[in-house]
């Protein structure tokens, strides 16, 4: 299953980076030619928030989002999965909060219209809690993994790939 998802998110991703690339290509073309695309600046904005969301949450299911673990390196990976989990927790616990406000903020400007393109604001605003809410939930089969991990190897955030051997020849 979690295969399945990580190829769907770079499949989604890789479409709307195709859209988005096009949009613009369009757009500057057409402007070229006299005949300015107003509307497709905005929906390349658009996308892009989008294409931000999922590839959070695709990075974050590789774990591949930048960290400092100077100081967490040297402890046993028991105490670093402690304190992974901990993060994971806050994460998730401000995941939540931003989603629930993000949702308010969706909310308050469906009426709106977004730039040029005659669509709501609120398909730009959902982006916050859907990319929140995918995040989490991201984080959570992280740590879930992590758990049921039995040679002990792989944490929530960092990546399994001996990283901690290099630190500790230091």
């Amino acid at each position: 299953m979690a295969r399945l998802l990580a190829r769907l998110e770079l499949a989604i991703g890789a479409v709307l980076l195709l859209v988005i690339t096009g949009l613009v290509f369009s757009a500057a073309v057409m402007r070229f030619f006299g005949h300015p695309l107003i509307w497709s600046v905005d929906m390349a904005q658009l996308l892009l928030i989008w294409l931000c969301f999922f590839g959070a949450t695709r990075a974050m299911r590789d774990r591949a989002h930048l960290g400092v673990d100077l100081v967490v390196c040297y402890f046993s990976r028991r105490i670093r999965l402690g304190i992974e989990l901990g993060l994971a927790a806050l994460f998730i616990v401000f995941m939540a909060v931003l989603a629930w406000e993000g949702y308010k903020l969706t909310m308050l400007n469906k009426e709106r219209i977004f730039g040029d393109s005659g669509i709501s604001y609120g398909f730009v605003t959902i982006a916050v809690p859907v990319g929140c809410i995918l995040l989490s939930a991201v984080i959570i089969a992280n740590a879930v993994q992590a758990l049921r991990d039995p040679q002990g190897r792989t944490l929530v955030f960092a990546r399994p790939d001996g990283d901690a051997d290099l630190h500790q020849e230091v």
